[in-house]
């Protein structure tokens, strides 16, 4: 008897997504039959050879959501919609000579950022949020820093004020969480992001935007809209969760606890065991099957949706026998995803600079930092798609906010 698909949902991609991935793959083998939000039918591919083959053959597993086979079962006020986008793609989706194209753009305009002057954006809002909660002896490190760390920065290197900052945080968190509010949530990131390029337009500044408009040749506004959509939720959320899954492990590993008294030589290690094991983005839509083909022990048909299963494909047994663990400086993760979709490398060299900066400021700022809860009692988000704590409570001693530099 087949196995029944299974549903890409429920409280196993919460608790223990690695034994729930095993289970999947004795049952259904490396590419597993799924059901999203509504019973719709999709393929979850998680074999690290499988996922190495999706990602680097954009021919005959092609990017672009029009070739889906199940639009018109699709309700227009379908949840996970704006996560699929059945309209003018983003540089995410966009294929052949407009795919080598909307990159270039986006990696120049990315790669013309100061580092020094990010690293100090970093630190400014890091002791800015610190400062909140230093002379409190407890906090929230989700909701009271890593949630609003990344989109502070990212903020800062569009241009925008920090109050709007705050904002798209909000809604970039439903939108991705594909819940019933996300389709507000994504309204209001387009908007706020289709005023900021009218703005750009009017008048240039020195920011990522101004760049991605001097540089646009024949790109039109909502192609850019849809770009700067794309670097802002790609650079938030999963940093906010590469922060917090971080310091969740150091906090919960007696092997990282050097690092909580001034050292920090095991920061990078912890940053980078949480890419292999606590992937920020556990799961992402999506590849589109450009003909009939037979891909994983299964039989694809054409426009059939295949999700890219990055922590899956991360515990392949093949490549992370189960109770080993692999760290250092080892990057043959797909946490970036890979291929000529994945993560442009001045977007992950911008997260690794936010996310290692971020972690050690607050456990310079917070010394004796402690959970504040067993844990076991910890919870993560409900999503399939993202991997992060909702709440890190902590405790500490109370101590004085930094004084601002004089001049």
């Amino acid at each position: 008897m087949t196995p029944a698909p299974v549903p890409l949902s429920g409280a196993r991609f919460q608790t223990d997504p690695a034994a729930l991935y095993r289970e999947i793959r004795r049952e259904h083998g490396s590419v597993a039959p799924v059901l999203l939000d509504g019973g719709v039918p999709a393929w979850l591919v998680i074999g690290y050879r499988e996922m190495h083959q999706l990602t680097n053959d954009p021919v005959l597993f092609n990017r672009d959501p029009a070739l889906w086979n199940q639009w018109e079962n699709i309700p227009r006020d379908w949840p996970l919609g704006p996560l699929i986008r059945h309209r003018t793609p983003s540089a995410l989706a966009a294929v052949s000579e407009e795919h080598r194209k909307r990159p270039t753009v986006i990696s120049n305009a990315l790669a013309a950022v100061d580092f020094f002057e990010l690293h100090d954006h970093v630190e400014r809002y890091a002791d800015e949020l610190s400062d909140a909660v230093c002379g409190l002896g407890s906090a929230d490190l989700i909701s009271d820093y890593a949630m609003l760390l990344p989109v502070r920065v990212m903020a800062a290197l569009y241009g925008l004020a920090d109050e709007q900052g705050r904002e798209l945080a909000v809604a970039l968190n439903v939108w991705m969480d594909g819940q019933a509010d996300a389709l507000e949530g994504y309204a209001h990131v387009r908007n706020s992001m289709t005023d900021l390029l009218e703005r750009r337009i009017a008048r240039k500044s020195d920011d990522v935007v101004s760049r991605i408009v001097a540089e646009r040749g024949d790109l039109s506004d909502e192609e850019i809209v849809d770009d700067l959509i794309a670097i802002l939720n790609g650079s938030h959320q999963p940093t906010a969760n590469w922060i917090g899954n971080t310091l969740r492990l150091m906090l919960t590993e007696d092997r990282f606890a050097a690092s909580l008294f001034g050292g920090r030589s095991s920061v990078p290690e912890a940053m980078s065991e949480v890419l292999w094991e606590e992937t920020p983005v556990q799961n992402m839509p999506a590849r589109f099957a450009a003909r009939d083909t037979h891909f994983g022990g299964q039989h694809i048909h054409a426009g059939d949706m295949l999700l890219l299963g990055f922590q899956g494909a991360n515990h392949d047994p093949q490549i992370l026998p189960e109770r080993s663990t692999l760290t250092g400086g080892n990057r043959a993760h797909f946490a970036f995803s890979h291929g000529e979709h994945g993560c442009p490398f001045s977007a992950r060299e911008i997260a690794e600079v936010l996310a290692r900066t971020g972690i050690e400021v607050i456990l310079d700022r917070l010394p004796d930092v402690d959970l504040a809860v067993p844990a076991e009692e910890l919870k993560w988000r409900p999503s399939p798609w993202m991997r992060g704590l909702t709440a890190l409570p902590v405790r500490f001693t109370p101590t004085s906010a930094v004084e601002p530099p004089l001049g």
